[in-house]
């Protein structure tokens, strides 16, 4: 009997769940979904197809014998990749789509799905590696967009809800708070500035929307912290990129298909409590400035070795990477209003942002070996070493001779031949002095090694 009676309790209990009340007392209950029916038709999964290069070494000649004459035999394959992520469409008019550099990179097909469930084709009118923002654009109709927000207002405790689609389950909403902001110095990006959450952020939710209650959009969901790698699972620890600077940095893929980006021509290290009581300065942070290029903005500006820069632009420099970032966000013939002290007196500086001017040498001038490779011949003042002059390579091409000779961004070119150099003028006349070939002294990093060309 007993039985029974709860058999009646169960089943009676089923039409009362399925006729919540959207009211209590009078009262809306509280609920996101009227917002998330106006935004998430505005949230897309991406699926892509790509293609990357894969080396594999030859068992079956790893004899010892043979490597010692011929090394290690390997060829070089091309693989098929697939992934999964997700975009949000920032302007339906043009078709414009917003996403992370990591979801579409080395793709040769990019697969749009919106919620309706249309699929569709999308192009790549753009991405910057640097900032992982990535812009594709779809051509169809009926298309709804993302309002978005000021994200500079945003506030830790704020609540937000993050949509994509994670482990291509299909599109998913997840909730959470603003944790912290302006996080930097994680090794993720060249230029961080990132929103922190707790709103589940999984694999796949790459390029989806962070969105504030009102249903406007604040960022572009990018990574998750995990201690246990890539597929740790979310443990309450994900970024998004603050639409602000997503938005800028994609005004400038859709103008010019790259993001232009200027220098301060000034480097620095971070302020410690040591060197501030060594520079007599009541500081908790800040950076020194230990080195200047001769013709810079900061040259120019007025800004010398030595000074302690405290502020930019109305922000706390705590860091080095605090400048790097806020230098590498701004825009060609924008300004940088600098709070320093100098010999214990507080000043104010403005330096305009500015393209690179090094002087630049093809490498297959050098050498054949070098052709793919730039060379640039970079001045400086150092606190350590005074005025300066040195040869680094400024870009090579990926798989172009001199990626192939072993040159690599950033190698510092010492020597030519054991002869020391220290501009283009030098290394040309050595190398045209000896057609026999080019012995390279190179430094990367903490470290040297030589490179032989013939």
């Amino acid at each position: 009997m007993r039985l029974r009676a709860l058999l009646l309790i169960v089943a009676f209990s089923v039409p009362a769940w399925a006729a919540l009340p959207i009211s209590l007392d009078g009262q809306k209950l509280p609920s996101l979904a009227p917002m998330l029916e106006q935004i998430t038709p505005a949230v897309v999964n991406i699926a892509t197809r790509g293609r990357t290069k894969r080396r594999i070494e030859l068992s079956l000649l790893d004899d010892p014998f043979f490597r010692r004459f011929f090394g290690r035999p390997s060829i070089e394959r091309i693989q098929e990749t697939q992934s999964l992520g997700s975009g949000v469409i920032v302007d339906a008019k043009n078709g414009y789509v917003l996403t992370n550099n990591h979801v579409i990179k080395d793709a040769f097909e990019i697969t749009v799905t919106l919620s309706d469930g249309r699929e569709m084709l999308a192009k790549i009118i753009g991405r910057d590696p640097d900032t992982d923002v990535a812009v594709l654009q779809v051509q169809t109709d009926k298309l709804t967009q993302v309002p978005m927000a000021d994200s500079s207002r945003l506030r830790v405790g704020d609540f937000v809800v993050a949509i994509g689609n994670p482990f291509g389950l299909g599109q998913t909403v997840t909730s959470g708070i603003v944790s912290a902001l302006g996080r930097s110095g994680l090794g993720i990006e060249s230029y961080e500035d990132f929103i922190q959450t707790d709103a589940s952020i999984n694999l796949g939710n790459s390029g989806g929307a962070l969105v504030n209650l009102r249903g406007e959009l604040v960022g572009i969901n990018t990574a998750i912290f995990g201690t246990g790698g890539a597929n740790s699972g979310n443990i309450g620890i994900g970024f998004a990129i603050p639409i602000n600077m997503a938005y800028d940095i994609m005004q400038q893929l859709i103008d010019y298909g790259e993001v232009r980006r200027g220098r301060l021509g000034a480097q620095g290290q971070d302020l410690t409590p040591q060197l501030a009581q060594a520079f007599d300065l009541d500081l908790s942070s800040g950076i020194i400035i230990t080195q200047i290029e001769n013709g810079s903005p900061a040259h120019k500006a007025g800004l010398q070795v030595s000074d302690v820069i405290v502020s930019a632009n109305g922000k706390k420099i705590r860091s080095a990477g605090d400048i790097h970032n806020l230098v590498g966000l701004l825009r060609i013939g924008q300004s940088i209003d600098l709070v320093l002290y100098r010999q214990g007196k507080q000043l104010n500086l403005t330096a305009v942002i500015q393209p690179f001017e090094i002087p630049v040498v093809e490498g297959v001038r050098w050498n054949k070996k070098l052709a793919g490779a730039k060379i640039g011949e970079i001045r400086e003042s150092s606190l350590q070493r005074g005025s300066v002059s040195y040869l680094q390579v400024i870009e090579v091409e990926r798989d172009s001779n001199a990626w192939q000779a072993g040159i690599r961004k950033g190698d510092i070119l010492y020597s030519i031949n054991k002869q020391l150099i220290q501009n283009h003028d030098e290394a040309l006349e050595i190398i045209e002095a000896n057609h026999d070939g080019i012995i390279l002294n190179i430094q990367r990093g903490g470290r040297e090694l030589y490179l032989l060309l013939k």
